[in-house]
């Protein structure tokens, strides 16, 4: 009778622990919500947020449907915003070698922030990650990383940055569009250099 063989060497040092603690998951929410946001949310949804598909090999539920519904919203919320007015303020940019410049109107000069190069620096998942870890959602996402050694190698950043539009999806879909979109302007947006007024600061 054949045993099972191992092709590849099982990794050294890959031990990895997940949160398990629903108080450290609420201060989470209180910390990314406001006060009372622990309570948004229901239990099972919370912690169905935080778990990336690579946790447990995804057998107990994870969170893509979520992120792709809460990505759809922060995009939304970040053309708005800069589309708003006082966004023409920012530079658009540099004459050409010729001294042109392109036509420019205060009521148009907005549209030029709505360029998928624009969107993508204000998102860009470094940023999203470092203001994930901010709020502490690094701390409770549940996730298996490639290589406990290594988390940026293994997409550390593109799990938290997930696992914040999960969040804002399963908002969404519990106490509806106004309390996301709000969550998104006060609490991504605006600390990401995107505030009401409208505008964009690097």
């Amino acid at each position: 009778m054949s045993m099972p063989i191992r092709v590849r060497p099982k990794p050294k040092n890959n031990e990895w622990a997940v949160n398990t603690d629903p108080t450290r998951l609420d201060a989470m929410y209180t910390s990314l919500l406001g006060p009372g946001g622990a309570g948004l949310l229901s239990e099972e949804v919370k912690w169905l947020a935080v778990t990336h598909k690579s946790f447990d090999q995804g057998r107990r539920g994870f969170n893509d449907r979520l992120s792709y519904l809460g990505r759809r919203i922060v995009e939304l919320q970040t053309s708005l915003a800069l589309l708003a007015p006082g966004a023409e303020s920012v530079e658009l940019g540099a004459p050409d070698a010729h001294g042109r410049r392109p036509y420019a109107h205060p009521a148009l000069a907005p549209l030029e922030h709505l360029s998928q190069g624009a969107k993508r620096r204000v998102l860009d998942k470094t940023r999203l990650a470092q203001l994930g870890d901010t709020y502490g959602v690094t701390g409770v996402m549940r996730w298996r990383p490639k290589k406990a050694e290594n988390l940026r190698g293994s997409g550390q950043e593109v799990v938290v940055t997930q696992t914040i539009y999960a969040i804002i999806g399963a908002l969404a879909l519990e106490q509806g569009g106004g309390v996301a979109n709000r969550v998104v302007q006060e609490k991504i947006l605006a600390p990401l250099g995107v505030g009401a007024e409208g505008g964009y600061a690097a």
